[in-house]
């Protein structure tokens, strides 16, 4: 009986595991992704910066004003002050302008983190650039050292000249006589 006790207890309260997270409790406030919020703060804040959105605009605006001079007087809901329109357009800017920061920061963000990445490509070309220099000057310094077509060749045009002066000086022929009786 006590073996069992302790076996239903056991199933009743969860065993704790060390190695897993903690589940994460419920919270009282609505949950949101802030990436998913700041992706569409940017497409709202692309579509206020077109052309589209300013015609759309200007058309509600007069199709506003107009409605509200030349509708009959039953059927106008904002008399000529606009008030109503002047409430919603400083409404739709009040949004706006926040949205466009946070668009704003989010591409200052990303422009940053592009930043770092081309800082840290231009650092690895010029690494790679003085490294390929290093090689070079030892190559030529080595080939300094080694015996170039060049070379050989100047070298052996100084060796056909020096024959042919000694051929000039020392003519070869029957001028000359064996050596054989200056024994």
């Amino acid at each position: 009986m006590a073996a069992e006790r302790i076996q239903d207890r056991e199933r009743s309260v969860p065993r704790i595991r060390l190695d897993l997270p903690r589940e994460r409790r419920s919270r009282l406030l609505p949950e949101y992704d802030p990436e998913a919020f700041g992706r569409l703060s940017e497409r709202i804040a692309r579509f206020l910066g077109t052309g589209r959105f300013l015609v759309w605009m200007t058309l509600t605006v007069v199709v506003w004003i107009g409605w509200n001079i030349f509708a009959p007087s039953s059927l106008r809901f904002d008399e000529y002050p606009f008030i109503f329109l002047t409430l919603a357009l400083s409404l739709q800017a009040s949004y706006a302008a926040p949205l466009i920061l946070l668009a704003q920061n989010r591409q200052d963000d990303r422009d940053r983190v592009n930043l770092e990445q081309d800082r840290k490509q231009n650092e690895r070309s010029i690494a790679d650039t003085e490294y390929l220099t290093r090689e070079i000057a030892a190559l030529r310094m080595g080939l300094g050292e080694v015996a170039t077509r060049d070379w050989i060749r100047s070298e052996l045009q100084d060796l056909i000249k020096e024959l042919e002066e000694r051929r000039d000086l020392f003519p070869s022929g029957e001028d000359r006589g064996s050596d054989v009786p200056d024994r």
